[in-house]
């Protein structure tokens, strides 16, 4: 496995060392001198363009503001016309030239602004609704995640990690129970516990993605339903005593029957 790059010796310390941590792999493993010198000169030409706090807030932001809100309202699985490499190049540059506080306030007014209109739209949802809606939010906001976090990856590492000891996926999980899960809990989980009782309320699917999603935003909201939780995450309830086996027999038998009510065959 080829080594990978190392920062120069002391004469060249002056430079950033987070620039030499950051020379591509591709780089490191050119095929040739000429690929090394031609990839090599346009890398530190992009590094020592200073980016003004002007180009910053006019040029590089607004490209990023788009980017994150096609990618927050975007369906599950669908592919929006954006290009990943602009936008992790934009990200890039902004590390080096120093704005990666403003970038990480901006990433972060940015969602808490768009949260904060699904906080409000969950709101004015009906009850027979709420559940999918919600269930809609929390999955399209997790999706959003898995672009969102890669393409910040450098802010993460150089800024996040090192200087604030946190970790960007965190800290925007953490924004979603703040703004959105803490809110509605109380209204959703009574929901969710009658949904539970009446067979094909909603899809297994739904009641499980979200029975998951907020147990890992806040475990200890399984004790508000433990008995529901119980039904997808392990060790929620003590374990089962001898003498209770015979009620579970009986709540497995209803269940059959409730299936073949439905139509299910045994």
């Amino acid at each position: 496995r080829p080594a990978p790059c190392q920062p120069p010796g002391p004469p060249h310390q002056s430079l950033r060392p987070h620039i030499w941590h950051s020379i591509p792999h591709s780089l490191c493993v050119a095929p040739s001198l000429a690929f090394f010198k031609a990839h090599l000169k346009t890398l530190l030409f992009d590094l020592m363009n200073v980016i003004t706090t002007e180009d910053y807030q006019n040029t590089y932001w607004p490209k990023l503001n788009s980017a994150i809100d096609q990618l927050l309202t975007q369906t599950p699985g669908d592919c929006i016309p954006i290009s990943y490499e602009q936008i992790y190049s934009c990200v890039y540059k902004c590390v080096c030239q120093q704005h990666s506080e403003q970038m990480y306030c901006d990433l972060i007014t940015k969602i808490t602004s768009h949260l904060r209109r699904v906080s409000e739209e969950l709101q004015v949802s009906p009850p027979d609704v709420y559940i999918e809606r919600f269930n809609a939010a929390l999955s399209q906001y997790m999706g959003a995640l898995q672009s969102i976090v890669p393409l910040f990856i450098y802010m993460n590492k150089f800024y996040i990690e090192t200087k604030l000891n946190r970790d960007l996926k965190d800290d925007l999980i953490k924004l979603f129970t703040e703004q959105v899960a803490e809110k509605h809990v109380s209204t959703l989980m009574p929901l969710l516990i009658e949904a539970q009782s009446t067979p094909f309320k909603i899809t297994p699917s739904t009641m499980a993605n979200i029975v998951k999603g907020l147990y890992t935003l806040r475990p200890e909201w399984a004790q508000m339903a433990p008995s529901l939780f119980s039904k997808f995450i392990p060790n929620i309830l003590p374990p089962a005593l001898e003498c209770e086996l015979s009620e579970y027999a009986a709540q497995d038998q209803k269940l059959q029957r409730e299936l073949m009510q439905n139509g299910f065959a045994r």
